[in-house]
């Protein structure tokens, strides 16, 4: 099962909830890059994948399907199968390839084993391993995403041509976050982040700038000096990953 990138078109932080920041945020999916995973059977319970995954949201997946009701289908399921991890969206990107993942081992389990679980449901227990799990559980074109990830509503969008940067530089998420909470908290405009949440993708970046349409750029520069080589595009996220709209220098 292909497992999707995503873009933030923008995101502004509201607020926080304990340690976690709230956010209002446009999601949309990059249909041509993508993981894969898939189950394979095997002696033995384990990740096969051709990326170093100690630590794996996938494992913490697992968990929480267990915890919700179903350890006993998983454990005899994977008794004697193994899941394959193929990774092509860059670690550390802004991209969240590992919240992806989770939401695809969600889907996969559900419907390899049979679980009947609705979508609301496995979006409730996507929304326990990450704040950006239960996007990739639904899979929208373009959705607009709040809370702390849990709160996530179809948008009808005009979904922009962009052109990517990836560069080579591992942005660290919690980093950046303590970054903007530290330096840049003060900054938060909430009347502004509501009236992103009505405008179409497109518009937006046409009609505003790169730190204005993501809270998270200043924090980002400040932490990774590299970056200031692409300060006239747009962020995904905490990073690295950024891009422009297609034919735009």
């Amino acid at each position: 099962m292909k497992s999707f990138a995503k873009l933030n078109i923008f995101l502004k932080i509201v607020g926080t909830r304990g340690n976690y920041h709230e956010i209002n945020s446009r999601f949309i999916l990059l249909n041509d890059i993508y993981d894969e995973i898939y189950f394979k059977l095997s002696d033995k319970f384990y990740i096969e994948s051709n990326y170093d995954i100690d630590d794996n949201i996938v494992l913490k997946a697992k968990e929480e399907l267990e915890k919700a009701g179903y350890k006993n289908e998983l454990d005899e399921y994977f008794k004697n199968h193994k899941i394959v991890l193929k990774k092509n969206i860059p670690m550390g990107s802004g991209m969240g390839g590992g919240s992806s993942n989770a939401a695809t081992f969600l889907k996969l389990a559900n419907e390899e084993l049979n679980l009947n679980i609705k979508t609301e449901k496995l979006a409730e227990i996507a929304s326990k391993i990450g704040s950006d799990v239960p996007f990739f559980v639904y899979n929208y074109p373009s959705a607009n995403v709040s809370g702390i990830g849990e709160n996530v509503i179809y948008f009808d969008d005009e979904i922009p041509q962009i052109d990517l940067i990836m560069p080579n530089i591992s942005c660290e998420t919690p980093r950046v976050y303590r970054e903007f909470r530290d330096k840049f908290m003060q900054n938060i405009d909430i009347k502004q982040a509501d009236n992103f949440m009505n405008k179409k993708s497109n518009e937006l970046l046409c009609m505003y700038k790169n730190y204005e349409l993501n809270d998270l750029f200043l924090p980002c520069l400040s932490l990774y000096s590299k970056m200031k080589d692409f300060d006239n595009k747009f962020l995904s996220g905490s990073g690295s990953t950024m891009f422009g709209l297609k034919g735009v220098k």
